[in-house]
């Protein structure tokens, strides 16, 4: 049995689709399911050159053995998805929790027309605060009954632990960050849900004790899209100096660049239990590591970036990220 939990440490966007696809590629897990909210998220997966935006479907998709799963936890869009399988030619292996809440046009319209969600909030505008408090108030329709998704249909958590029974490897990735946890974020400036490594097993009906690994991903430089308190924030002038520009993968508006957090990775690997970490955008504290492959090829530099996070974080850093590309990347995890 090996079941791996992937989620992010800081205010999202910390490379987590990145992070899933090296290690789907890496470990071949049987089955790859997604947690987290919904199509509020987006991940990007490079491969060749080619970036791929995914929304809801898993970014482990890049590893063609896998069945792909959404589960029962996820909101979701059946625009969204239906569009995702089309372009990604997953259609013969990916499946949704017949129980996953489904966000209707009424619940993007009240997303965007609400001045507190929209203005105050700073919200993705796709609908799934409307839609999760809909699902509280049991009034929300759910993927069993659309007939267009009756052909993806599961009981996701029994294929998952039917998997786990027969000792198969299965990866179970989160969407958002730490930050932005409806129970331990920045509070009102939220999502509508916890992101954390529990609510990811949670939401795909896996118990703690079948969880093998729990994987952070951080970000060397922390960014955040939306409005909050960002306390490590740099100003605008700064992060172009240090030539840092990124934009939302869902919203494309500029995301908020800031520095290496400490404390905030501390805490998120406590609540998250983390027990490996995975550090992003190394190439950003070095230029001069981008595409090495290897520690012994990082500058001293990088290295010491990278020791103090671990100092932090409390769990050792076993992924380092030195590029966009799924390539660039220095996998540790055998050493430990």
């Amino acid at each position: 049995m090996s079941c791996t939990i992937i989620v992010g440490g800081f205010f999202g966007d910390e490379g987590k689709g990145k992070i899933v696809a090296h290690i789907a590629m890496k470990d071949r897990p049987v089955i790859i399911s997604r947690g987290g909210v919904g199509p509020n998220a987006g991940h990007t997966v490079t491969v060749d050159a080619h970036a791929y935006g995914v929304r809801m479907v898993p970014s482990g998709f890049v590893y063609p053995d896998a069945r792909l799963m959404i589960g029962s936890g996820v909101l979701l869009d059946p625009r969204v998805f239906l569009r995702e399988v089309e372009a990604l030619k997953v259609k013969d292996r990916i499946f949704v929790d017949k129980r996953c809440g489904v966000i209707e046009a009424h619940h993007i319209e009240r997303d965007r027309g609400s001045d507190h969600l929209s203005k105050k909030i700073g919200t993705t505008g796709t609908g799934c605060g409307p839609a999760n408090a809909d699902r509280v108030l049991r009034v929300a329709k759910q993927a069993k009954d659309l007939p267009e998704l009756a052909g993806y249909l599961a009981d996701v958590p029994l294929e998952i632990n039917h998997a786990l029974d027969a000792g198969d490897r299965v990866i179970l990735e989160g969407s958002q960050g730490f930050g932005i946890s409806l129970y331990f974020g920045t509070y009102p400036f939220v999502t509508s849900k916890d992101t954390s490594a529990s609510q990811v097993a949670a939401d795909n009906g896996v118990g703690p004790t079948r969880v093998d690994e729990v994987i952070v991903v951080f970000k060397a430089y922390p960014t955040r899209v939306g409005e909050g308190p960002f306390s490590t924030e740099m100003a605008p002038d700064m992060s172009k100096t240090l030539g840092i520009e990124e934009f939302g993968t869902v919203t494309h508006r500029p995301r908020r660049i800031g520095t290496w957090d400490g404390e905030m990775a501390r805490y998120a690997a406590m609540i998250n239990g983390c027990t490996q970490a995975a550090i992003t955008g190394i190439d950003r504290v070095d230029t001069a590591c981008l595409g090495k492959t290897k520690y012994s090829e990082l500058t001293e530099k990088a290295k010491r970036f990278i020791d103090a996070a671990e100092k932090d974080i409390g769990a050792p850093v076993t992924l380092i990220s030195t590029g966009p590309d799924i390539d660039h990347i220095i996998d540790l995890r055998s050493e430990i």
